[in-house]
């Protein structure tokens, strides 16, 4: 699965030219039996395979030496956001665990201390999917890798608004046409209608991120 579509377009070429690099470590390399068995049944029954303890941390020892975090892709974790991915960019690097099955076995979350990441309020078979979707988030972010820095900044999250509406040429599709403020070349006006319309569509769309967005301006204001 890796790289996958991380090895194409930006990311690919990044990674081709160093600017990132990539070790995949299959954990049934360190199973202790010929079937090279990485689960078991879970202690008080119920459907489905628990990882092993012994196997999972004997592959994580393999990467000790790795700098960052150590993250695990689980439903129960902390929501990843742009917040998070700007602040994994700056780390020397990350060491990835994609569970599998039920889960992993809660002592090697504990013994390794590993910090629980959700993509999303939704269960996948794997963590493999999330974990791609989370390293294009951070590896985008890296010197080098995009071309337009400068368009990062007024990406959705980034000022905690969504990005307001994109348009382009023809001006005139279908009987629709571009807003006139977009064509004034008055840059202050233009700005203005961006904030206007990134405002109304969180507003509208993630009240949760508006109410969140509302209270860091007010906090900003009694500064």
């Amino acid at each position: 699965m890796f790289p996958g579509p991380l090895g194409l377009s930006l990311a690919g070429k990044a990674l081709n030219s160093g600017v990132w690099s990539l070790k995949t470590l299959d954990i049934r390399d360190f199973a202790r039996d010929k079937h090279r068995s990485v689960d078991d049944t879970p202690f008080g029954g119920g459907a489905g395979m628990v990882m092993r303890p012994d196997v999972v941390d004997a592959a994580l020892a393999a990467v000790d030496d790795r700098p960052g975090p150590r993250l695990y892709l689980s439903p129960r974790g902390r929501r990843f956001d742009q917040a998070r991915a700007k602040a994994l960019a700056a780390e020397p690097g990350a060491v990835i665990v994609c569970g599998r099955y039920e889960g992993l076995d809660e002592r090697v979350i504990a013994a390794r201390n590993l910090e629980e990441v959700s993509l999303g309020d939704f269960v996948l078979s794997g963590g493999e999917p999330a974990a791609l979707a989370m390293m294009d988030a951070v590896i985008r972010l890296l010197p080098g890798v995009m071309g337009a820095v400068d368009g990062l900044a007024e990406e959705s999250f980034e000022e905690g608004l969504l990005e307001y509406p994109l348009y382009t040429q023809p001006r005139d599709w279908n009987g629709m046409t571009v807003p006139e403020v977009l064509t004034s070349g008055h840059h202050a006006n233009v700005k203005a209608w961006r904030r206007r319309e990134a405002e109304t569509i969180t507003r509208e769309r993630r009240p949760d991120l508006w109410a969140r967005y509302l209270e860091d301006k007010e906090r900003a204001e009694r500064r």
